[in-house]
């Protein structure tokens, strides 16, 4: 794979700054990787791992002269850190983000992109519930959709380059308007979550069930929602005020079909819950084809490891 940015500069270097960086210099993709934020530990351990060629504190100093910018710190901390850099991004340089909301990227970050710098926000749609420089893997895109949002007259070029980079990585590639991002992922990702956190919290306060009880007699739906309920708290926090608008919305007609869903399991109408059930059987399977899932065991997981984490060891 040939070199497709002299110099690219990651800021913040948790889950997705880290794999990123590895999947960069494993492929050979930049001529220098420059990493900064602004937690010394975090800084050491990205220096241990040998995510970059460059570290720094300073957001300032990692950016100078790269070709490639892109954000991976929380998205509330997107406007704070433009600011911070504006002045020295280098000219006809292309800048992106990791961030999983579009519109609050588009509508907070547009007004701050210095002339001549070329503004391509993108969602690289991976994960684990993990965080932190050592949460990475070079594989994490693989297979993967990454969205980008360029807005009308984004310099075509500059999203070609950006395309072939995250297809480098692995990536399918989707442009998408903003506010149409937005909507697809509150309803597959955002709400999901909101759910999740919800049900996780929910057995945390029940005073008739304790909670070495529900720890210990996890069953497989529980315990998958505490895997997505385990994701970073500052980046999910940020998620939902940043995406309010489409998450209301997607929330509202949850719990409008939640309230139908409620009727028929008051009302012990087989048949309405047999059909509801049936129809999203269907939908994890065409998700399964499309090659986002595997319909392994289990969800892929080893008897052994499963069998760790129903005693709880490691």
């Amino acid at each position: 794979m040939s070199i497709l940015f002299e110099k690219l500069a990651l800021v913040g270097v948790g889950l997705i700054g880290s794999s990123i960086a590895q999947g960069v210099r494993n492929k050979g993709l930049a001529g220098h990787v420059s990493v900064a934020t602004r937690r010394a530990e975090t800084l050491e351990e990205a220096r241990k791992l040998n995510l970059a060629d460059s570290y720094s504190q300073d957001a300032r100093e990692a950016v100078a002269d790269a070709d490639l910018v892109i954000l991976c710190t929380p998205v509330g901390a997107f406007e704070a850190v433009m600011k911070d850099i504006a002045p020295v991004l280098k000219p006809g340089a292309i800048l992106t983000d990791a961030g999983s909301v579009k519109g609050h990227v588009v509508k907070t970050l547009g007004p701050l992109i210095p002339a001549g710098v070329h503004f391509v926000p993108g969602h690289p749609m991976a994960g684990t519930e993990h965080s932190g420089p050592g949460a990475g893997f070079p594989e994490l895109f693989e297979g993967r959709w990454c969205i980008l949002t360029p807005e009308a007259g984004t310099n075509k070029k500059a999203v070609e380059r950006l395309s072939e980079f995250w297809g480098a990585l692995g990536s399918d590639v989707e442009l998408m308007d903003a506010t149409h991002h937005d909507m697809v992922v509150a309803i597959t990702s955002h709400v999901p979550h909101l759910v999740a956190y919800n049900i996780v919290g929910t057995a945390d306060d029940m005073e008739t069930v304790s909670k070495s009880e529900v720890i210990k007699f996890s069953a497989g739906g529980f315990r998958d929602f505490t895997r997505i309920a385990a994701s970073d708290p500052v980046m999910w926090r940020d998620v939902f005020l940043t995406n309010r608008e489409a998450v209301l919305e997607m929330l509202g007609r949850f719990l409008e079909d939640l309230s139908v869903l409620q009727r028929a399991v008051r009302t012990g109408d087989g048949d309405a819950l047999e059909e509801l059930f049936t129809r999203t059987r269907a939908i994890r399977r065409s998700i399964i084809d499309a090659g986002q899932e595997t319909d392994a065991p289990d969800f892929g997981r080893s008897h052994a490891e499963a069998s760790r984490e129903g005693t709880g060891k490691s």
